[in-house]
């Protein structure tokens, strides 16, 4: 690796120098190891918490930061002209912006996986990751008013990524943003409150008033499926149920109840298992009636579950 200085051409948002495209594999170096800013970090009170020396081991903790603030990776060597220059211009700018973005230094003689990874071969060479994802920003010493150009291009990509959290200078915490809960629609929200006082007749009329206005509407077919097990099940002994379906295999109703007891304890595969053999044992309205719940029960755990992927299989070859 060779190190020198000086501007490469072209502004914030070119990518001149530093051909990232294909050739990172951000998630292959080190293991998680926590790396405080320590008293080499930066100046005494000039960015606290939101620098950090990186090494190989500590590479992906600091990567994984990238998907709460925009992580600033500057490549450097003592040997390197200008090197310390620059990171004191990185540095005190970090300080200005309060924990908006990390700066992580990196030695790139005692790290060369680091710098090999990004594809740089000469530094001070400074990029950054956003969500897990490298960008290029400059390679050599810049003036600092240009160097506050590309940090304020990348945190204008970060907003646009929604990675807008923002370091806890204090402590080094990363601030999560708070997430503010979208209102449920009036039904739904009847729904929810009936549930909670305990009145599962009233969410399930909320939650059928709510498919007859809007029949698509995927939620409130899964939440009116969910109140109808908590209906079906409530004061069901499961040890009584048990016994009564090994008592009398044909008796349908012993198995739908078992099913959804199994379901609400959490062996789905029991409970789909236990009625696709049923369905194989009966035809009629009762074969109709064990389909339809488990239909009813793939809703509940929801249609991209392996375990329903399989049961729906299973359920095809049993009517078919």
């Amino acid at each position: 690796m060779s190190q020198r200085s000086g501007q490469r051409p072209g502004g914030p948002s070119g990518g001149a120098g530093l051909n990232l495209r294909g050739a990172v594999d951000l998630s292959g170096l080190g293991r998680p190891a926590p790396q405080p800013a320590g008293p080499g970090a930066g100046p005494a009170g000039a960015a606290g918490a939101a620098v950090v020396t990186v090494t190989e081991e500590s590479f992906r903790e600091v990567v994984e930061q990238s998907t709460s603030v925009p992580v600033v990776i500057a490549l450097s060597s003592a040997r390197a002209a200008g090197a310390d220059e620059l990171s004191a211009v990185l540095r005190r700018l970090a300080a200005e912006d309060g924990g908006r973005w990390l700066l992580g230094e990196v030695d790139a003689d005692t790290s060369p996986q680091i710098a090999a990874a990004f594809q740089v071969e000469t530094v001070p060479a400074v990029l950054a990751v956003v969500a897990g994802q490298p960008v290029p920003l400059f390679q050599g010493v810049l003036p600092e008013e240009q160097v506050r150009q590309y940090l304020d291009a990348l945190l204008d990509l970060a907003q646009r990524q929604g990675v807008t959290g923002r370091l806890d200078v204090g402590d080094g915490a990363v601030e999560p943003e708070e997430e503010v809960e979208a209102p449920l629609p009036p039904l739904h929200q009847e729904a929810f409150d009936a549930i909670e006082r305990d009145d599962l007749d009233g969410a399930a009329d909320a939650y059928r008033r709510a498919l007859l206005e809007a029949p698509a509407d995927e939620e409130a077919r899964i939440g009116l499926a969910q109140v109808e097990l908590l209906r079906r099940s409530r004061g069901a002994d499961l040890q009584e149920a048990r016994a009564a379906a090994a008592a009398d295999p044909a008796d349908v109703d012993a198995a739908l109840l078992v099913a959804d007891l199994d379901v609400l304890g959490g062996h789905v595969e029991d409970a789909f298992s236990r009625l696709v053999q049923a369905v194989r044992a009966t035809s009629g309205d009762e074969r109709e009636r064990l389909r339809a719940r488990l239909v009813e029960l793939f809703e509940v755990i929801g249609a991209a579950d392996a375990r329903v992927v399989a049961a729906r299989r299973a359920l095809a070859s049993a009517l078919f």
